[in-house]
């Protein structure tokens, strides 16, 4: 970084896109040799800049992911819902969590239909899920659709995530272990569903995702928006993207 530039005020690193958009990508500042680099992860090349940016929500100041939501919300990559306000126990939709995925890696939008029969193009989320679909973090249903405003449980979520473990590089990260030994002592472990078993295992093993009270976990819970911020910030701290 030049001269004088203090890295305590750089929140991330950007991409200005020839349209005006200003994107996150997923970056981390360190010292070497006496010197600080701000070193920026992208999937793509690009022309970035790093910015400060930060931001606090009200209604976090006592939660228990007051720290992952506003370091997320200072990194551009979840939003807010209207006057400073997180609204961080409310559940999250599917849309929002694909939409925080594709901030959260840096990638960039992709216009055009998405292919589901019920995003339409017109919808705000409907690049980022075409963005997510793309890149194979999310799927459909059996019947086209996305289901963009509907709930998501846990277990969907962690297959989404470790879609994204793969991407970051995470995955190729941990060591061989199979399921039934990263699953054990979780009093529900029988409740795992095959489509879903290695990807739970994944996010347990890389401790992206922790279990509920009582050794659970707890897949058939939605997922909350201060979870999800919580979240996708492990995944990026664990593959050292931030």
């Amino acid at each position: 970084m030049p001269e004088g530039v203090d890295p305590s005020k750089i929140t991330t690193g950007v991409v200005v896109e020839p349209d005006g958009i200003v994107r996150h990508v997923p970056t981390r500042v360190e010292q070497r040799d006496g010197k600080y680099y701000a070193i920026i992860n992208s999937l793509t090349n690009s022309t970035y800049s790093v910015v400060w940016h930060p931001l606090t929500f009200s209604d976090v100041s006592n939660h228990w992911a007051k720290q992952a939501v506003n370091d997320m919300g200072s990194r551009m990559v979840i939003n807010g819902t209207g006057e400073d306000q997180f609204s961080p126990n409310d559940n999250i939709s599917r849309a929002e969590f694909a939409a925080i995925l594709v901030r959260g890696l840096g990638l960039r939008l992709e216009n055009g239909a998405s292919g589901f029969v019920d995003v339409k193009e017109s919808d705000w989320y409907n690049d980022a899920v075409k963005t997510a679909a793309a890149c194979q973090l999310v799927q459909g249903f059996e019947d086209g659709m996305f289901r963009p405003n509907g709930t998501i449980t846990r277990e969907q979520a962690m297959t989404m995530i470790a879609r994204a473990m793969k991407i970051t590089g995470l995955t190729d990260q941990l060591a061989d272990q199979n399921i039934v030994d990263t699953l054990h002592g979780y009093k529900d472990v029988e409740a795992v569903s095959d489509w879903s078993a290695s990807s739970v295992a994944a996010c347990v093993q890389a401790s992206v995702v922790t279990g509920k009270p009582g050794q659970l976990l707890a897949l058939d819970q939605f997922i909350t928006r201060a979870e999800a911020a919580a979240i996708m910030e492990r995944l990026l701290h664990k593959s050292g993207l931030i």
